[in-house]
């Protein structure tokens, strides 16, 4: 028996093996951190060998507890911060980036109006968002499936077709939500303008949030008609981390 060839198969064996150990563990990667309220929220996403498992942020319990009550309503609500989702995830799942809104004296419909934060998870970059101006009416051919796209008249400003807010787009929500006046707790929202997929979005009220518990959004299948460059998740769940006093929210993927 030659033992030195014998401890060379074995030791190419053994290092095949941590390789493909190493490949499969999965992988955090985080890109930019914003400032919110004197707290960070952060995108991030998890990475199995070069595939997207899971992909969302960070948001410390400070930035949902120093959030300002007081203030004017403002039309268009201004983001917060929007923040970059990492290269690699924004790649492997064509979700582009992160803008947070803080909306203090909530908007209609009815059961919105309540404080609460908007997380938009955009599929187009920045500038595009930029550019939407409501001024644009078309609706998808249609919405996932137990999903309405109401037109809702707001005093003062008239009414917004399928919900449309300027740098933000249609607002596609539940439609046992449409008619609620009960204020809501979390909701999950599913984004359009000019009839295309633009955002998915958590919105969730502020005393959801001061809650500290982890709770989870049911997340309707990928609409109609989304791009193939989109995968869609098929899972949210808000994680409270009590020891460092921060959500972690994670949109889950199907990786079958």
């Amino acid at each position: 028996m030659d033992l030195h060839r014998t401890s060379r198969a074995v030791l190419a064996a053994t290092l095949a093996l941590t390789a493909l150990s190493a490949s499969s563990a999965p992988r955090v990667v985080r890109e930019e951190c914003k400032q919110v309220f004197g707290g960070e929220v952060c995108a991030s996403g998890t990475l199995v060998g070069g595939t997207v498992t899971e992909f969302g942020a960070r948001i410390a319990m400070a930035t949902v507890e120093n959030a300002p009550m007081e203030g004017p309503m403002v039309f268009p609500p201004v983001a917060e911060a929007v923040i970059p989702l990492p290269a690699e995830v924004a790649s492997g799942t064509g979700f582009s980036h992160l803008a947070v809104h803080w909306e203090r004296h909530g908007h209609p419909p009815a059961l919105f109006m309540t404080p609460h934060f908007d997380f938009h998870f955009f599929t187009i970059g920045p500038e595009a968002v930029q550019a939407i101006d409501c001024a644009d009416a078309r609706k998808p051919a249609s919405l996932p499936n137990g999903y309405a796209l109401p037109d809702v008249d707001v005093p003062g400003l008239g009414t917004l077709v399928g919900l449309c807010v300027p740098q933000m787009g249609m607002h596609g929500m539940p439609s046992a939500e449409v008619s609620n006046t009960t204020p809501f707790d979390a909701s999950m929202l599913v984004g359009y303008y000019g009839g295309s997929l633009v955002f998915l979005e958590p919105m969730i009220a502020r005393t959801t949030l001061t809650n500290a518990r982890t709770f989870q959004l049911a997340v309707p299948p990928a609409p109609p008609g989304t791009p193939s460059t989109v995968r869609w998740p098929s899972r949210f769940e808000a994680v409270y981390d009590a020891d460092a006093r921060v959500y972690r929210f994670v949109f889950s993927m199907k990786t079958d």
